[in-house]
């Protein structure tokens, strides 16, 4: 598995040409290009968790016209998704008109991608991810679901970079994480009903299988990877007294789906599908990791040593 998280971008792009050439530059620059398949632009927006940014043209769906306002209507939808516009003349937002100039991140051409290659380190990779850090969170999670999910066959996606917010599923943990390194979240994401038939087929009880006995589940999951991550990286450390305790709020929509950590640092997010070999019946769990309070990847260092791949079907398709 490549140690280094990748991100997906949804690109927005009809001309042939162009859309070739920015998936060669995804390949290149650690992004994995996707596009829309057969659901509606703004539904796919509005359901998938997995991106990074979006790719548009200024000419996108036949006109100027149509490419500002879908642009507008993703910003809406979106508006923590960084927009990157590929224009024909010149690589500038100065000229476009004032509603639409915060709408896009930046603008660059087919002819300079210089100006794309800066800006998607500053608004996708603009966290480093040290590579033993990523490669330990994989090999310390895999470990804890085998073990609480001992009838089930894990698989895990490469580890991405996300900048969304929205929360899959209905089920959400959440488990501080500090040291003298980070402080931050580490969060676990997924879907009720998926859990309580493996609760059902797998768990002894002489009840029925109820939400308490998912929110235990995911509780005791949530603590288990919490506690082999801070052996492993933060051991019986303390964080500097000389930093200041500083917190922000933490917001969670459950209407929209939505929570949001007071930063637009992007998050560390990893994928696994635990599947019944039996039934075929799989579930989802998201891991995600925010560090909105503090990061510092110079300081980090592994305590403990122990070893242990991506992308979407459906809505969205690899070009």
């Amino acid at each position: 598995m490549n140690d280094t998280p990748i991100s997906k971008v949804l690109v927005l792009e009809d001309n042939a040409t162009c859309a070739n050439l920015v998936k060669h530059f995804c390949e290149e620059n650690n992004l994995v290009a996707v596009k829309v398949g057969k659901r509606p632009l703004m539904s796919v927006l509005r359901t998938n968790i997995d991106l990074g940014g979006i790719f548009v043209s200024e000419r996108y769906g036949g006109s100027e016209r149509d490419a500002a306002r879908i642009a507008a209507e993703i910003h809406a939808a979106r508006p923590e998704l960084p927009i990157f516009l590929r224009r024909e003349a010149g690589a500038t937002l100065a000229d476009l008109p004032e509603e639409l100039k915060h709408v896009f991140c930046c603008a660059y051409t087919a002819n300079d991608l210089g100006a794309l290659r800066k800006a998607i380190r500053e608004h996708i990779f603009c966290l480093v991810y040290p590579n033993a850090l990523v490669r330990g969170i994989s090999e310390l999670t895999d470990s804890v679901l085998k073990r609480q999910f001992p009838d089930l066959t894990i698989a895990m996606d490469a580890p991405y970079i996300v900048g969304d917010r929205m929360i899959f599923g209905e089920l959400f943990s959440l488990i501080q994480l500090e040291s003298d390194w980070c402080r931050g979240y580490m969060m676990l994401q997924s879907e009720e009903d998926p859990l309580l038939d493996f609760i059902a087929r797998t768990r002894a009880s002489r009840t029925t299988p109820s939400f308490r006995g998912v929110n235990d589940l995911l509780g005791e999951t949530t603590n288990l990877i919490w506690g082999a991550f801070k052996n492993r990286y933060i051991g019986d450390r303390r964080a500097n007294a000389l930093r200041q305790p500083v917190q922000v709020p933490l917001l969670v929509n459950h209407k929209h789906k939505y929570v949001s950590f007071g930063t637009d640092n992007p998050q560390l997010c990893f994928r696994f599908t635990l599947t019944d070999t039996e039934t075929g019946d799989s579930l989802t769990l998201y891991e995600r990791f925010v560090f909105n309070l503090d990061w510092s990847p110079d300081e980090f260092h592994e305590i403990a040593q122990d070893p242990s791949g991506a992308s979407d079907a459906g809505e969205l398709e690899l070009f």
